[in-house]
C-alpha cells in the first residue's frame, strides 16, 4: 500500500510539471489579473521632455487602463542599461521594454537568452543583409519603429512656408542613421515647397552624450540664427533644450521633437514633430495583456498616426489657414504614396 501511495504521488508531480512546460521560443499569454512590465529609459532619462517622457506616459497609461504593474529603471552609463534589462528578464516580467536604439544589441541578445520573456525595442535598429532585406528578429522581440522622416517632412515644409527667410536650421544630437532620418525628411519638406531654400545642419557629437548637452545645443542654434535662419528644428533629446533657450534669447522660433515641447519656451516654439512613443509602448503592453503579442517589426507613420505635428491653440496664430491647408494636402499625398519621403541623406 505504501508503494502505491508513492507511485500516485510521483505521477501527480510529473503531471503538474508537464503542465508548466513552455516550448522553447514560445511566448505565453498573460492569465493573471494584472501583468508585470519593465521599462528601461534611454540616455537623458526621465524629465527630458521628449523621448523618455513619452515612454513613461505609455507606461503610466498601461498601469491605469490595463492594471499593469510597471517598473521603471533609469540607467547611468552604458553597462547599466544592459544590467537593467537583464535584471527584469531574470525576474521574468511579462514584457521588457528598452527605450532607444542604443538598446538594440542588448535587447536582441537577451531575447535569445530568455525565450520565454517578451521584449520590445523602441527605435530598435534592424539589421539588414547585403540586399537591404531586414534580418529576422527573435520571435519574442518586437521592434517598434517610426517613420520619422514623414513627420519631419511636414515640419520642414512648415518652416519654409512661414520662416520669412531662405534659410532654416536643423540640429541633431548623435550623428547616426536614426537622426539622419529626421534631417532627410526635414530637408525634403523644405525643398518641396521652397527649392531655393538652404538648410543649415549641425550635430552635437558622435556619442550618446550628444543627446544631453543643452549648452552645445544653444551654441549651435545661436550660430544658425546668426547666419540668417529664423526657425530651427532639433532632433537631439535634452540637447534641444538649449535650442529653445537660443530661440528665446534671439527672438526666433524652434521646432520640438518626439513630444509637444511648447512649454519649454512658450511663444518661441512653432510646433513639435511628435512620435507616438507613448502609444507604441501602450500597444505593446496591451498586446501581451490580450494574448496577441507577436514578434517582428511594427512601423508607425502618418497613416498609422504614429508621427505628426502639433497644431493647437498655442501655435494656431503662427500657422496661417492657407499653410495649414497645404500641410493637410501634403499629409494626404504622403499617405497615398504620391510623395515619397526619403529616409536617408
Amino acid at each position: 500500500m505504501r508503494r502505491t501511495f508513492f507511485l500516485i504521488g510521483a505521477l501527480l508531480i510529473a503531471h503538474v510539471a508537464l503542465l508548466m512546460v513552455t516550448p522553447s521560443g514560445a511566448t505565453k499569454a498573460d492569465t493573471s489579473e494584472g501583468l508585470d512590465v519593465g521599462i528601461v529609459f534611454d540616455v537623458g532619462g526621465r524629465g527630458d521632455k521628449s523621448f523618455n517622457d513619452g515612454a513613461y506616459l505609455g507606461g503610466l497609461r498601461a498601469a491605469k487602463e490595463l492594471g499593469a504593474r510597471v517598473r521603471f529603471i533609469e540607467p547611468g552609463e552604458g553597462s547599466d542599461r544592459e544590467a537593467g534589462l537583464r535584471l527584469l528578464a531574470a525576474e521574468h516580467v511579462d514584457i521588457v521594454i528598452g527605450v532607444g536604439f542604443i538598446f538594440t544589441d542588448d535587447v536582441n541578445t537577451l531575447a535569445k537568452e530568455y525565450p520565454d520573456v517578451r521584449f520590445a525595442g523602441v527605435d530598435y535598429a534592424v539589421s539588414t543583409d547585403s540586399l537591404g532585406n531586414a534580418l529576422p528578429l527573435p520571435p519574442n522581440l518586437v521592434a517598434l519603429k517610426f517613420r520619422e522622416e514623414q513627420g519631419s517632412f511636414l515640419v520642414g515644409a512648415l518652416a519654409a512656408l512661414v520662416g520669412k527667410s531662405k534659410k532654416v536650421g536643423f540640429i541633431g544630437g548623435m550623428d547616426i542613421a536614426l537622426i539622419h532620418k529626421f534631417e532627410a525628411g526635414y530637408r525634403a519638406g523644405v525643398k518641396y515647397v521652397c527649392p531655393d531654400c538652404e538648410v543649415l545642419v549641425a550635430y552635437a557629437g558622435v556619442t550618446p552624450e550628444a543627446f544631453r548637452n543643452p549648452g552645445k545645443g544653444k551654441e549651435m542654434a545661436l550660430s544658425q540664427f546668426s547666419q540668417g535662419a529664423n526657425i530651427i528644428f532639433h532632433a537631439s533629446g535634452s540637447t534641444g533644450l538649449g535650442v529653445f533657450e537660443a530661440a528665446r534669447s534671439a527672438g526666433k522660433l524652434g521646432i520640438g521633437v518626439d513630444a509637444d515641447q511648447y512649454n519649454e519656451a512658450p511663444g518661441f516654439v512653432l510646433t513639435s514633430m511628435v512620435k507616438g512613443i507613448d502609444e507604441s509602448v501602450f500597444q505593446a503592453v496591451k498586446a501581451v495583456k490580450e494574448g496577441r503579442f507577436q514578434g517582428g517589426i511594427q512601423q508607425f507613420g502618418l497613416a498609422e498616426k504614429g508621427v505628426g505635428y502639433i497644431y493647437d491653440a498655442h501655435n494656431k496664430a503662427l500657422i496661417p489657414d492657407a499653410v495649414r491647408a497645404r500641410l493637410n494636402q501634403l499629409t494626404a499625398d504622403i499617405i497615398s504614396g504620391k510623395i515619397k519621403v526619403p529616409s536617408t541623406r
